[in-house]
């Protein structure tokens, strides 16, 4: 809905925003708070799974390391009994230092027996127990046996055989197995490096893809505020409506917004009225004023007419009452100029008398101007080339300017106005010896609403009005001013054919 269209219809307007606001309530609710909670669940949900897997990962990468430090110390200790047990059979020294380095293995087979069976299984490590303690037994026999006199050759050659069976048997087995829980550590080592890498790169990517999601989320719906508000900028006061399937805090910041458009229309339509009364204000005491004056002439010549007893002679009387014809005709001419500006008509473009546009409306504000202590100064030479333009909507132009210019000059001053050929154009220039307007605020002055007044004694509206008036002629405004030292409007209007 556009703002002319919301003005024109206020009820429809109104009927309007309480739709869209019933539309931006409805959806279902999916907050921004909830949604980046969420993005920090899923996250927390990737972390703690990684962090549950290293740890079960290290955990086992423990019990391996405590199975190789036992079977290596078990290894380490058989290999020493096989020692003794082979200088034994070579050199025929006692097996006691073989028993002991067997016990040893034993004992450390035995208290570490769970992390083994962890590592190769129960029956596996129960295997080696037992063909341990069966080398254990062959080894207290063959101490025992050759202890004893009688002890043959055969004897010994048989119960070497079984040592070297059971013993080779469990080094075999040792051995096998650690090198392949080695090369399963350095698996594992492997497989955890990429897996860390693999976890680093999927985060990044994780991490990118939430990010841009959050900024989805958060960065599009304001861009569109930073256009709805552009929007507003430029004057346009239709209500924001759904963008999305569900509703948010962005939801929120909209109806509110609405609330204020609503607000803001309703002001808007205040300060129109405001601006028009202000006007018609202005206007009506420049044209009492200039009625007063031929009035009172008139009043007090009939007055003098009806207190004549005769002596009046026929000319005196004749000259009184053409006085008072005189008086008629001034309170006429300014009837018909109010008229003549207040006449509603549709804004044809014709070949237009910049002298006479300026003429007729400083005649209607002439009065205002002198209460004001304000001298005029026109240079509008009557041979210039004629504007193509609306003589109406021109005055309307010009009686801005030129009550702009006497409100910048509380303490009276002088205002000119002259008008010569540029380009094509017919350049008028306003200028006053008033306040002047700050560097800062020059952009700022055909904005809607802007006003260097106190509140109450401006709307902003007239040089934006006017604005739009010159730029549908074709032409354009131009501001000029220093603090102190007044300031100058210029009007530019493109010269009217001589069939306009």
């Amino acid at each position: 809905m556009s703002v002319d269209a919301s003005r024109a219809m206020p009820q429809q307007s109104l009927r309007s925003s309480d739709e869209i606001r019933r539309r931006l309530e409805e959806r279902p609710r999916v907050t921004l708070r909830f949604r980046i909670a969420l993005v920090f669940v899923i996250c927390a949900i990737f972390i703690g799974s990684i962090t549950v897997g290293s740890m079960v990962m290290l955990s086992r990468f423990q019990t391996k390391m405590h199975f190789l430090e036992a079977a290596d110390d078990c290894a380490f200790e058989m290999q020493e009994a096989r020692r003794y047990e082979k200088n034994f059979f070579l050199y025929g020294t006692t097996l006691g230092d073989a028993l002991d380095h067997a016990y040893r293995a034993d004992r450390l087979l035995e208290s570490n027996l769970h992390d083994i069976a962890h590592v190769i299984g129960a029956e596996t490590a129960r295997s080696w127990l037992a063909n341990l303690r069966r080398y254990e037994q062959l080894l207290e026999a063959l101490a025992q046996a050759s202890a004893r006199p009688g002890y043959d050759e055969q004897q010994r050659h048989e119960a070497e055989a079984d040592l070297r069976r059971f013993g080779g048997a469990i080094l075999d087995d040792a051995s096998t197995t650690i090198a392949q829980e080695r090369r399963a550590m350095n698996s594992m080592i492997r497989t955890a490096m990429l897996g860390a890498g693999g976890f680093l790169v999927f985060m990044v990517l994780l991490m990118v893809l939430l990010a841009d999601h959050l900024a989805r989320q958060v960065i599009r719906p304001i861009g569109r505020f930073i256009r709805y508000v552009e929007r507003i900028a430029h004057g346009d006061l239709s209500p924001i409506e759904p963008a999305r399937r569900y509703r948010d805090e962005f939801s929120t910041l909209a109806i509110a917004i609405n609330r204020m458009l609503d607000e803001v229309k309703v002001r808007q339509e205040q300060l129109v009225q405001s601006r028009k009364m202000a006007a018609v204000g202005t206007l009506t005491s420049g044209i009492a004023h200039e009625l007063n004056n031929p009035l009172n002439n008139i009043s007090l010549t009939v007055e003098t007419l009806l207190d004549d007893d005769g002596d009046l002679g026929d000319e005196r009387k004749r000259r009184l009452l053409s006085d008072i014809f005189t008086q008629v005709q001034r309170a006429g001419a300014t009837v018909r100029n109010l008229l003549d500006f207040t006449r509603k008509d549709h804004p044809v473009l014709a070949a237009v008398s910049i002298a006479d546009v300026v003429e007729t409306t400083l005649k209607l504000v002439g009065n205002e101007l002198s209460l004001a202590k304000v001298r005029t100064q026109v240079k509008v030479p009557p041979d210039l080339p004629k504007v193509s333009g609306n003589p109406r909507n021109l005055q309307q132009v010009f009686l801005n300017l030129f009550l702009n210019a006497m409100h910048a000059m509380p303490e009276g001053g002088e205002m000119s106005v002259e008008a010569m050929p540029d380009d094509g154009f017919i350049r008028i220039a306003v200028r006053d010896t008033g306040v002047g307007i700050p560097e800062q605020d020059l952009e700022k002055v055909f904005e809607p609403f802007f006003t260097t007044k106190d509140a109450g004694e401006g709307t902003g509206l007239g040089l934006s009005v006017s604005y739009s008036i010159i730029e549908k002629h074709g032409g354009r405004i131009e501001v000029s001013s220093k603090p102190g030292a007044g300031a100058t409007f210029s009007v530019f209007l493109p010269v009217g054919t001589a069939g306009a």
